[in-house]
């Protein structure tokens, strides 16, 4: 693992000549002064595409510099949410390859889940328009097995015009009209910043997550529904948390994650990765909605 822009530089130069055949897809990946956790993104991105673009939110640190220096493709595009980035870089790149795979910054494709898309997209289905890949989350360099956080699945792999991403503020989702299936390995979100960063950043999206609960808002969003489609199912899963009470479903959420569905087995690192994700940040996001819905709190 590297650190710090200079860090990144020196794993775009390791990225500059993929090790393996590329696969048939065009990589994009949306980046703010992500110099820090880049250079492995590249790396990987790089040994399965020869056709990576950054879009970027006009970043003050050394983001640009690394992206270009690894030979990647970068444009600029000013930052609303997400969903509107996302689906602005699926309407105007210029993408070389009939597929279209999607990372965050700070997300990279394991060496098994690249040989596994070599293999999907050299003879894809007839009538297969995405694929599902799991994620894996590492945190303070252990992966986080338990608690229901793996696997996790994420559309992010499309043929190119045929995926869009939902109208969400906050954990947004993408979607396609055709058939889907999906792939075994997974993609590694690594959290490649120290805690105080990563629980600032939940800061951030618990005003999101709130905003979603108090809006109530269903156009452009993906529906909960007890079927095959894993995003349908835990978006039921969401509705059905909601209707629990404020502060008490976050507790009943963290016992759920850290007990019965074995997240203590994950050691040290389960222990602080569930009570900032499955109990601080809902236990914020409560107190944003109770905030709210008082009269005291703005809304954007």
């Amino acid at each position: 693992m590297t650190d710090g822009p200079a860090g990144a530089v020196q794993a775009a130069d390791r990225a500059g000549v993929p090790a393996r055949a590329t696969a048939p897809v065009s990589v994009v990946i949306l980046t703010f002064n992500s110099a820090a956790t880049l250079g492995p993104t590249l790396e990987s991105a790089l040994r399965l595409s020869d056709d990576v673009h950054i879009v970027d939110s006009f970043s003050t640190d050394a983001t640009v510099e690394v992206a270009r220096h690894a030979g990647a493709q970068v444009v600029q595009h000013a930052f609303d949410d997400y969903g509107a980035q996302r689906n602005w870089a699926i309407e105007t790149l210029n993408l070389r390859h009939e597929w279209e795979l999607h990372l965050d910054a700070d997300e990279r494709v394991s060496d098994a889940l690249a040989e596994s898309i070599r293999a999907a997209l050299a003879a894809p289905p007839d009538g297969v328009d995405g694929f599902y890949i799991p994620r894996l989350i590492h945190f303070l360099g252990r992966p986080i097995r338990h608690g229901g956080m793996y696997p996790i699945y994420h559309m992010r792999l499309f043929r190119r015009g045929r995926g869009r991403c939902e109208r969400r503020r906050y954990d947004q989702h993408f979607f396609v009209a055709g058939q889907t299936r999906t792939l075994d390995e997974p993609m590694i979100d690594d959290v490649r910043v120290g805690v105080a960063a990563y629980f600032a950043h939940h800061v951030r999206w618990a005003e999101a997550e709130a905003e979603e609960v108090l809006g109530g808002e269903t156009d452009g969003r993906i529906r909960g529904h007890l079927g095959p489609d894993p995003v349908q199912r835990k978006r039921l899963l969401r509705g059905w948390y909601y209707r629990a009470p404020l502060f008490l479903r976050a507790f009943m959420l963290f016992f759920y994650r850290y007990v019965l569905r074995l997240g203590f087995l994950d050691g040290r690192a389960g222990l602080a990765f569930f009570m900032v994700q499955a109990l601080a940040f809902r236990l914020l996001i409560d107190a944003i909605v109770l905030e709210r819905r008082m009269g005291r709190g703005r809304r954007s």
